[in-house]
């Protein structure tokens, strides 16, 4: 998984559960520079370092890495549909008809792309 998604990932989780880095960073017992670099992508979490952060955000580590594992499918639809969940019913036709199109255009494509990994 690259470090900067993983990083931003955290931080977007963190500050969505109203937490400071300094707060984080001291219940997850790391360092706050540390975890500042994790953040920013400059760093990538030992293991324990990971586990640590995962356990204290609440979250699972497959949440985290979902586009890394295959099994995860359903992690990604439901954070689609959270996305949506405030819309308008005009603005929920809309995306439905823009994902129909894009999963139609898909799978109209995927025979001539070749050497592509479905990421999801």
């Amino acid at each position: 998984m690259d470090k900067e998604i993983l990083g931003s990932r955290i931080r977007e989780q963190r500050k969505e559960r109203k937490m400071t880095l300094e707060k984080f960073a001291e219940a997850a017992g790391i360092g706050l520079v540390y975890l500042g670099e994790i953040e920013r992508g400059e760093k990538m979490p030992s293991m324990g370092t990971f586990i640590k952060i995962v356990n204290n955000l609440g979250l699972s580590a497959d949440f985290i890495l979902r586009d890394e594992l295959v099994a995860t499918k359903p992690l990604v639809l439901n954070e689609v549909t959270k996305k949506m969940k405030d819309l308008s019913p005009l603005h929920l036709k809309m995306v439905k008809d823009v994902v129909i199109t894009m999963v139609d255009n898909f799978a109209a494509t995927q025979k001539v792309d070749i050497g592509y990994e479905d990421e999801v």
